[in-house]
C-alpha cells in the first residue's frame, strides 16, 4: 500500500427545495458533508458521486466544482475535492448504519450551524442561498 496523499471526494447535495444533505458519522461523532475515499482506479468525479449516494441514499447529478480542501490525517496529507450536486431520486438503499447514523436535509444556514468543520462551512459560501465559492485550503489537522 502506498503512503501517498489520501484522496477523497464528496458533494454539496442539494434538493429542489434548496436543502442540503448533512450526515452524522458514528466513527468521528461529527456532522459533515457526504464524502469518502476514492476506490482504486476511480476518478474524482466517480468517487464523489458514489460516496454521496452511499452516505445519503440519494442519486445525484454532478455540477461544477465547489472547491478543494487539504489537511492532514495522522501525519498524512489528505486532499478532498468537492462538487455541487443536484439530488436525483432516493435509491431505496439507506446509508450503512455502521458508517452514517443520520442524514439531515437542512437549509444553508442550518447546515452551516450544524457542520463540525470550518472548511466544510466555508464551502457553503457567504450568502444564505448561494452554496460554494471556490477553492478552500485548510492546512490544519482536523481529525485525530
Amino acid at each position: 500500500m502506498g503512503r501517498g496523499p489520501i484522496r477523497a471526494a464528496g458533494g454539496i447535495l442539494r434538493r429542489r427545495d434548496g436543502r442540503i444533505a448533512v450526515v452524522h458519522r458514528h466513527r468521528h461523532d461529527d456532522w459533515s458533508l457526504p464524502k469518502g475515499k476514492l476506490d482504486r482506479g476511480e476518478s474524482w468525479e466517480e468517487g464523489a458521486l458514489r460516496e454521496v449516494q452511499e452516505e445519503t441514499g440519494w442519486t445525484a447529478r454532478l455540477g461544477p466544482s465547489a472547491g478543494t480542501v487539504h489537511y492532514e490525517v495522522k501525519g498524512r496529507p489528505k486532499e478532498v475535492r468537492w462538487w455541487h450536486m443536484d439530488a436525483g431520486e432516493e435509491t431505496g438503499h439507506p446509508p450503512d448504519p455502521k458508517e452514517v447514523a443520520a442524514v439531515a436535509w437542512l437549509t444553508v444556514e442550518e447546515a452551516r450551524a450544524r457542520l463540525t468543520y470550518d472548511d466544510e462551512r466555508a464551502l457553503l459560501g457567504a450568502a444564505g442561498s448561494d452554496a460554494g465559492s471556490g477553492a478552500v485550503d485548510a492546512d490544519a489537522v482536523r481529525r485525530p
